[in-house]
């Protein structure tokens, strides 16, 4: 059975689904991918703990594994990808989801308690979006990064002078003095770390941003925050806001890029998302462990990172990191 929280974490996920920017109409899942047929019954508790961001994906993963090993018990913890490394290192979770690679001192710390570093598996692809109220004209306007920069950051490494006004962005009427509120995820979220990598050009955060405990609560902040500005994975979506379309370092408005499937190769702010675990090398994991990472890189499993509004990973990408843990894509 699913853990309680993630059985509230599901009901949170039904309202994001359906208004995700990428529906499953639009994206297609690899054909090349096996079905995902259980090798044995099994059973046991799954532990995840890790990234806000994947919350909603590894509960969906939960219940749809649950139709076929009934007799597991998932349980899911999201406070942010830094928690994760602890977790695995101290057994407290089977699985780390990340939004982020690990740091090289989380890594250092893995493999000095096991003798081995942890693996890494590419689970789906995330889009990280700018995100404003659905009333706000910028959308159709666009940003480059260095105006993104320029919101957000007090370093401002782009080199753009100060953003703070919807009228510097040449926004006219009641929009004009406007100021903008900022909104973003707090310090332990891999998502905070990679927006201020790939945003900010490494840059510092502004005080004034409204630091949020999870992607969610950064969409609802914009919603009903007209003026509001934020950052999240495109998969948590709603029809109360907008996605800003963005240009790359040292373009143009005239090179802006939409947050959507076909453009993925040329939009900015595209990310794997990642889950971890303890796999001795040259080991097969447990067959409960076996049995979930076969599901994930399953039709079945990347068709709920669609689900879930994420672009699936490739049958090359999945036979990759199958084999990282000992398991081949046709088993």
């Amino acid at each position: 059975m699913l853990h309680a929280t993630a059985r509230r974490i599901t009901a949170a996920a039904a309202i994001i689904v359906a208004g995700t920017a990428f529906a499953a109409t639009q994206v297609k899942v690899d054909p090349k991918l096996p079905d995902y047929t259980p090798r044995s019954s099994v059973n046991g508790i799954i532990k995840s703990v890790g990234s806000d961001t994947m919350n909603n994906l590894m509960t969906l993963w939960g219940e749809d594994f649950l139709k076929f090993h009934p007799n597991v018990s998932i349980e899911i913890e999201g406070k942010g990808s830094s928690t994760a490394p602890a977790a695995l290192i101290r057994g407290t979770s089977s699985f780390g989801p990340m939004s982020r690679q690990m740091k090289p001192s989380e890594i250092d710390a893995f493999e000095a308690e096991f003798g081995y570093k942890p693996t890494l598996l590419r689970t789906g692809i995330d889009v990280l979006a700018v995100f404003v109220h659905k009333d706000n004209p910028i959308a159709d306007r666009g940003l480059t990064l260095e105006e993104v920069d320029a919101i957000f950051s007090k370093t401002r490494n782009g080199g753009h002078a100060e953003i703070t006004t919807w009228g510097q962005l040449g926004l006219t009427g009641e929009w004009a003095n406007k100021p903008i509120s900022l909104y973003g995820r707090n310090s332990a979220s891999g998502t905070y770390g990679y927006f201020k990598e790939n945003a900010l050009f490494k840059g510092d955060y502004k005080d004034s941003v409204k630091e949020q405990p999870g992607s969610s609560a950064v969409i609802q902040g914009v919603a009903t925050d007209t003026y509001g500005i934020g950052y999240s994975g495109t998969g948590y979506a709603t029809a109360d806001v907008r996605t800003v379309p963005l240009a790359k370092k040292g373009s143009s408005l005239g090179d802006v890029v939409a947050a959507t499937p076909e453009t993925i190769q040329d939009y900015p702010l595209a990310r794997f998302l990642y889950v971890y675990v303890n796999a001795r090398p040259n080991a097969e994991p447990d067959p409960l462990k076996r049995e979930f990472i076969r599901f994930i890189f399953s039709r079945q499993g990347q068709e709920t990172v669609v689900k879930d509004g994420y672009i699936p990973v490739s049958a090359a990408i999945a036979a990759r990191d199958l084999r990282s843990v000992g398991i081949s894509i046709t088993d």
